[in-house]
């Protein structure tokens, strides 16, 4: 069922543990299962599946229940052992699984959208049940009794939801790239704000209660930590990833964020270092460097004589330049671009080697990406691809 792999010694990054196979289907969402050699999936093949690793090494099933339509999302609380699965079909069913993990009891059904669910969140603490679906529904049950207590519309379907206990506040994150902060009430609901830095759609969301950081992850290729306890609208950008990213997980004993692509990418980022927010674009008719025109300023071209330039901007002081005056390339890890982008001749000269060393590490997972899970206990990642494997990593290499 799940091969063992045998871990080679080798520094700096993550090794791979073990890799679950025999799904008919991509896993739309798994969990390490904390103090235990185990995981919990749910499948697009309509499984939910409990493997525990046994003496051979080998991850085998201990429980494996067939839903009657494919699973799209899920949540699991390690305390009480709930299991709260979202369907495609836009019910919630809650299953109670047993102390040794070897059988699992129904509990409720929630009839939540009228759409897929797209994500699903358990908060012990208000004993909320908290989902989304693709009718663009953001809902909260009560989990002791099952009632509806409140649903908001939402401007477009959603693919991240976090939750912070303290404040009540839900983030939600959807498909236009817009993240909203809602303060919920046993009963009621109200908009705090919203805020949108994304160009493609949010898909995945993680928040961290200790330092008050909210991170979203998009389509775009990027990720921005939004600074919602400073309460002065930074946002820093981390532009890391050549692909979608599908997954967001963040290490708080370290502050280190750990990130996920379509490509396959895995970044480590150090968060424990004093970044700077990107800046503005700066709007201009000519080359703020040369002052030569660009190619819409018909009355300063024709005024001068000159042939009308592209516009572009450098990364880190935002001024509009020509190619000329922005001939070079650099990486800026502390604006968060790990890679080369284009800035002006001056700022390129200004940039020290101090200034481009990396604040992350790189890493190939060899599958594409969909779904990550960290257990912080264990410093195990798990990540699920379109190869409808599921890969189990030691990450305590790159994440201490």
């Amino acid at each position: 069922m799940a091969a063992e792999i045998q871990p080679q010694p080798q520094a700096r990054k993550p090794c791979l543990l073990s890799a679950i196979e025999a799904f008919q289907d991509v896993v739309s969402s798994a969990v390490i299962i904390p103090k235990e050699d185990g995981v919990i999936s749910v499948s697009e093949d309509r499984t939910i599946r409990v493997w525990l690793k046994r003496d051979s090494g080998q991850y085998w099933p201990s429980v494996y229940h067939t839903m009657s339509s494919s699973c799209s999302c899920m949540s699991f609380n390690p305390e009480t052992r709930r299991l709260s699965v979202g369907m495609d079909t836009g019910t919630i069913c809650e299953f109670v699984l047993s102390e040794d993990y070897n059988k699992m009891s129904p509990a409720r059904t929630y009839q939540a959208h009228q759409g897929r669910v797209t994500v699903v969140l358990f908060v012990l603490e208000m004993e909320w049940l908290l989902s989304t679906g693709q009718d663009k529904n953001f809902t909260w049950h009560c989990s002791e009794s099952g009632q509806v207590l409140g649903t908001y519309r939402t401007a477009a379907w959603v693919s991240g939801l976090q939750f912070d206990v303290e404040t009540r506040h839900a983030f939600v994150g959807d498909q236009s790239g817009q993240v909203t902060i809602l303060k919920l009430e046993p009963d009621s609901c109200s908009l705090v704000t919203t805020f949108k830095g994304h160009t493609g759609n949010v898909t995945a969301l993680c928040w961290d209660p200790a330092q008050r950081v909210l991170f979203s992850g998009s389509s775009d290729h990027s990720i921005i930590m939004w600074d919602i306890g400073g309460r002065k609208g930074t946002a820093i950008e981390l532009q890391g990833h050549n692909d979608k990213v599908q997954g967001l997980c963040y290490a708080s004993h370290t502050r280190q964020l750990i990130s996920g692509s379509s490509d396959g990418g895995i970044v480590i980022w150090n968060m424990d270092v004093t970044r700077q927010e990107t800046p503005e674009w700066l709007d201009s008719d000519s080359c703020q460097k040369c002052e030569q025109p660009f190619f819409w300023n018909f009355k300063q071209m024709w005024d001068s004589k000159k042939i009308g330039l592209r516009q572009h901007h450098c990364r880190k002081c935002g001024q509009a330049v020509c190619g000329k005056c922005s001939s070079k390339r650099s990486t800026i890890p502390l604006m968060g671009f790990e890679f080369e982008v284009r800035v002006c001749d001056s700022c390129h000269e200004s940039i020290t080697d101090e200034d481009r060393a990396p604040t992350a590490t790189f890493h190939d997972s060899k599958h594409s990406i969909v779904y990550m899970h960290y257990e912080p206990t264990t410093g195990n990642l798990l990540t699920s691809g379109t190869d409808k494997v599921v890969k189990l990593w030691d990450m305590t290499p790159v994440v201490s």
